[in-house]
């Protein structure tokens, strides 16, 4: 395995920021992985797998890990479902587009999201009323110290609002190889809630739509919403959507009749961040090569060669601003290293 020294991360994180990792290593299989992983164990470890839900604001003095692992097995289930395990190393949205090739549905909802496979159930990733969580089985991870291989089930992972086992108690501690996830084979069952969705496919004239039609419709209004990292820097959402208590937004709704919420249940709700920002007065504005996107205020973009330091001091700007406004704490979704 080849030791990269001095090696810049600019094209593996999705921001583009360009700082330096003191040792890089890529693993293409679960062998090698626990092979390093034997022979750098004092080592201190940074796993990279596709950079898209990060901001790196310094230069890693670490033995970087990309996890390149490919390779995707299905296995048919009697009860009309199909159990398909993707390795770490997979691109997300190809991941996705294999399963509608495949006429597998649940996965659609998520088309075009950026980063691998094996990140995805660290954020328990999710678009447009689905959630990654709502059709994950297990996954296999490899604990750093040990090198021993560790099954967890869905349960065991502690799935939450962007949120998981893995950003809290086992953060750092292990290393995703294989997610399996519990697709459908017929009578698919199709989330079209969020009215972007549903104006897309009106827009086609679509009344009885596929997954193919739904996944279509997200990368549309994805690609109409979001910029393509490899055109200008990015993360794609860089904060949570806040949930308060719903007498916390009558009050606010007074003070803001046209914002828009999500009633999460009767106790609580949930705002776009986007709003927020937007209302803030921070959408389109820019700051040298930092700013924040034009057409969604929730993305903050590297327009060429902004330092991670000056994303992270825009966006503290910016949660400083909506807090005074609003009275709102928003949450960082993406990891600031």
């Amino acid at each position: 395995m080849k030791i990269e020294r001095n090696k810049s991360l600019k094209k593996h994180n999705t921001f583009g920021i360009n700082v330096k990792a003191a040792e890089f290593i890529k693993i293409n299989s679960e062998k090698e992985l626990t092979e390093t992983l034997s022979i750098h164990k004092e080592r201190n470890i940074f796993i990279l797998s596709g950079g898209s839900n990060m901001l790196l604001t310094q230069n890693l003095e670490a033995l970087v890990l990309h996890i390149a692992i490919k390779g995707i097995t299905t296995s048919s289930q009697p009860d009309s479902s199909v159990l398909v395990s993707a390795n770490a190393g997979e691109n997300w949205h190809d991941f996705v587009q294999f399963c509608i090739d495949n006429d597998f549905g649940g996965l659609e909802n998520l088309s075009l999201i950026p980063g691998y496979v094996g990140s995805a159930p660290i954020q328990n990733i999710g678009a447009y009323g689905v959630e990654l969580k709502d059709s994950f089985i297990s996954c296999e991870a490899i604990h750093v110290i040990s090198g021993a291989k560790k099954h967890f089930t869905k349960e065991e992972c502690n799935f939450g609002y962007r949120n998981s086992i893995f950003k809290n108690e086992l953060k750092g501690n292990y290393i995703i190889t294989k997610v399996t996830f519990r697709l459908t084979t017929k009578d698919h069952v199709l989330n079209t809630s969020y009215g972007a969705i549903e104006n897309a496919l009106k827009e086609k004239n679509i009344t009885s739509p596929t997954i193919k039609d739904i996944s279509e419709a997200v990368i549309a209004i994805r690609k109409s919403k979001l910029p393509d990292p490899k055109e200008i820097g990015n993360s794609g959402s860089f904060f949570k959507n806040p949930v308060i208590t719903s007498k916390n937004f009558a009050e606010l709704q007074k003070l803001h009749p046209d914002i828009p919420f999500y009633q999460v249940d009767k106790n609580n709700t949930k705002i776009p961040a986007g709003w927020l920002i937007e209302q803030s007065g921070f959408k389109g504005k820019r700051w040298g090569d930092a700013g924040v996107h034009a057409k969604q205020a929730l993305v903050l973009v590297n327009y060429d060669n902004a330092s991670g330091q000056e994303l992270l001091e825009l966006s503290k700007r910016i949660q400083k601003t909506v807090k005074e406004k609003f009275g709102i704490i928003l949450e960082t979704e993406v990891n600031i290293i």
